[in-house]
């Protein structure tokens, strides 16, 4: 997937966020943070609530605590600050500028969240089982990276509709990729608040990494389940699409939400695109849970022309015809009684023969030959191996 380079177009980012406890909760264990990476400015004062992204892009995260008490309070506020600290040291001060440097930075900065907070658990006895899940959405030029963990969501807006960008790490969302489950019957079943991953509980986490283009008019949706289990995917779009500025569309989701029952904490940010950087929205746009493959992950191919494909086939070809006239020749020569077993007669019954008992042959020699199918083996692994070396060179060569 193509990059813009950051600063090859302008990029502006309006942005604005905010969390309510709701009507049922005492505390809220929600938290989320919006920064501009390049600055390590952290808050939503007007500096950064309309701003262009740097060499360094954005960041924009939720967090949705979980553990009773404070636990989840502490987990939530640790999540944010770990990833700030930790996105500063690794990417903010790292001379990489690259995406793929960027996702690293992101996935490590989760996984070194999970790895604090379950250490801090272990230490404190009464916080043991705190966690959090999270939705990090970090922009680089025109694309988006999100990390996933939990059941906080991820929502596209363009064109007036919401399309959610990230797959729930729940029970019922499995259900739903395995046809189980509708997801309406989702949306009302009994175990729709059964996650199967947090940040924390486990000492290993594994991150689900997506990616999506952004083009000129986009709005980011993240927030909390506290929003997402209460407003359809239709309010959404209708709300974000109305209303006359972010503040105002972050209070109106919110305050559905509540109208809905408001059981649990409710956490919206919400982030519009615009600028020469974007390209407008494509007639046929691909939004939706898109898994983020990194570039080190593919292997460089060749093109195999058509006549080398052939001279193998008949290579092999008279390999297996030499073979087969070799074992013709070697069971000529045996014995009768080493080189036969019971016969049959002309009605197909089996014919015993009062022969010696034959021992077992010895177990083969190391100079024995190869069968065909080892030949086989052999022969395909060095193809793989002498193209992948032609790759390397290729590329070198570029």
């Amino acid at each position: 997937m193509p990059v813009t380079n950051p600063g090859s177009g302008d990029i502006i980012v309006h942005v604005f966020g905010r969390t309510d406890v709701g009507r049922t909760r005492e505390h809220n264990e929600d938290c989320f943070v919006v920064a501009d990476l390049t600055t390590m400015n952290a808050t939503l004062q007007p500096e950064v609530r309309e701003h262009r992204p740097g060499l360094r892009g954005s960041l924009f995260m939720v967090a949705d605590g979980m553990g009773g008490a404070a636990a989840g309070e502490i987990a939530s506020q640790m999540a944010v600050e770990v990833v700030l600290e930790d996105l500063d040291a690794r990417w903010r001060k790292s001379e990489a500028t690259d995406a793929d440097a960027f996702v690293t930075a992101l996935r490590a900065a989760v996984e070194l969240v999970n790895t604090r907070i379950h250490r801090f658990a272990m230490e404190h006895p009464e916080f043991r089982g705190m966690g959090t899940t999270t939705t990090i959405a970090g922009i680089l030029g025109d694309m988006l990276y999100l990390c996933q963990v939990g059941d906080s969501r991820g929502y596209l807006v363009r064109g007036g509709v919401a399309r959610q960008i990230t797959k729930d790490q729940s029970l019922v969302q499995r259900l739903i990729d395995a046809g189980e489950l509708t997801p309406e019957e989702a949306e009302v079943s009994e175990r729709r608040n059964i996650i199967l991953q947090a940040l924390g509980p486990e000492p290993m986490v594994k991150v689900d990494v997506t990616v999506q283009q952004l083009c000129r008019g986009d709005t980011l949706l993240l927030c909390s389940d506290g929003l997402s289990g209460l407003v359809r995917t239709d309010d959404i779009s209708r709300i974000v699409s109305e209303a006359p500025d972010l503040m105002s569309a972050c209070k109106n989701l919110i305050d559905l939400a509540n109208e809905n029952g408001g059981p649990d904490n409710i956490t919206v940010i919400t982030a519009r695109f615009e600028g020469d950087g974007l390209q407008p929205p494509a007639a046929h746009d691909d939004v939706g849970h898109r898994a983020y493959v990194s570039p080190s992950e593919t292997r460089p191919t060749m093109p195999v022309d058509a006549g080398m494909v052939q001279a193998s086939i008949e290579a092999l070809d008279a390999l297996d015809m030499s073979m087969a006239t070799t074992a013709e020749v070697k069971a000529a020569g045996r014995p009768a009684e080493a080189s036969r077993g019971p016969a049959e007669d002309a009605s197909g019954n089996v014919e015993s023969r009062n022969t010696k008992p034959v021992a077992p042959l010895p177990p083969p020699a190391a100079t024995q030959r190869m069968s065909v199918t080892q030949v086989r083996v052999i022969f395909g692994t060095i193809t793989v191996a002498v193209g992948a070396w032609l790759a390397w060179l290729y590329l070198l060569r570029d």
